[in-house]
């Protein structure tokens, strides 16, 4: 396998392009059990007829674990938005119908969204009472079992270069109620510092799928805790913010 060529550097892992093949490197000591079944979200999804590079394979480069996709070769929807920000609310549409898309699928195998959420929550730092709070908040939620990506974001979206669009990084995948996936992404765009696309995004979400934006802010604090175990400083005095604010009713 070539490393020459850097696609990308993310937390643990780093991406390669090896002709027509991508390579995700994982640290040495990142858990083997999380590559595992990062590997079988995605090998799951594209069961669904959803549009993602395929698994090719599953091995050890220099040490390392590695997944083996499909390379597609274009621009993530973050470097179009970027490059043309008059088309903004062109690609937002386009954004949003590829989650509407992904909701629509269901993939009965993959793990429950609510009991990824439970855990998360225990996991943090927040007090008992808060915590009690959140886990109530959590199993008052209607239960779906809709296709939820977990990193829903527009570099997460490729464009290849005959203008397919793609959707990459599955490792979050779970099955669940889709507005908690509406509420992550509306967070992740906060997080980016994008709060004008955050508000535009959730109200085209919204409309396109008939959706009470009151019901997906009722994520917001549960979505906001979740997120809390692997957030950064800057990250946590904000999502702390969406944890203590009054309900929303």
């Amino acid at each position: 396998m070539n490393l020459d060529r850097m696609i990308a550097v993310r937390n643990n892992k780093t991406i390669y392009r090896d002709g027509e093949r991508c390579l995700k490197v994982f640290q040495e000591d990142y858990s083997k059990a999380d590559v595992l079944n990062e590997a079988l979200n995605q090998a799951r999804i594209e069961e669904t007829g959803l549009n993602i590079p395929k698994i090719l394979e599953v091995s050890m480069v220099e040490g390392k674990w590695a997944i083996v996709s499909e390379y597609i070769k274009g621009k993530t929807l973050a470097q179009h938005m970027q490059e043309n920000p008059k088309e903004k609310e062109q690609y937002l549409n386009l954004f949003v119908g590829l989650q509407l898309e992904m909701h629509s699928k269901t993939c009965p195998m993959l793990g429950k969204l609510k009991d990824k959420m439970n855990r998360k929550i225990s996991q943090t730092e927040l007090s008992a009472t808060v915590r009690y709070d959140l886990h109530t908040r959590l199993e008052a939620m209607p239960k779906h079992n809709k296709v939820c990506h977990g990193d829903f974001n527009p570099s997460n979206i490729i464009i290849g270069e005959d203008g397919v669009p793609y959707i990459l990084d599955w490792s979050h995948a779970t099955q669940g109620n889709a507005s908690a996936d509406v509420a992550r992404t509306y967070l992740l765009f906060w997080l980016a510092g994008d709060i004008a696309g955050a508000d535009r995004y959730l109200e085209l979400f919204c409309e396109k799928s008939n959706t009470a934006k009151q019901y997906v802010q009722k994520w917001m604090p549960i979505v906001a805790a979740s997120q809390l175990v692997k957030a950064n400083e800057n990250e946590r005095e904000f999502l702390y913010s969406w944890i203590n604010v009054v309900d929303y009713e």
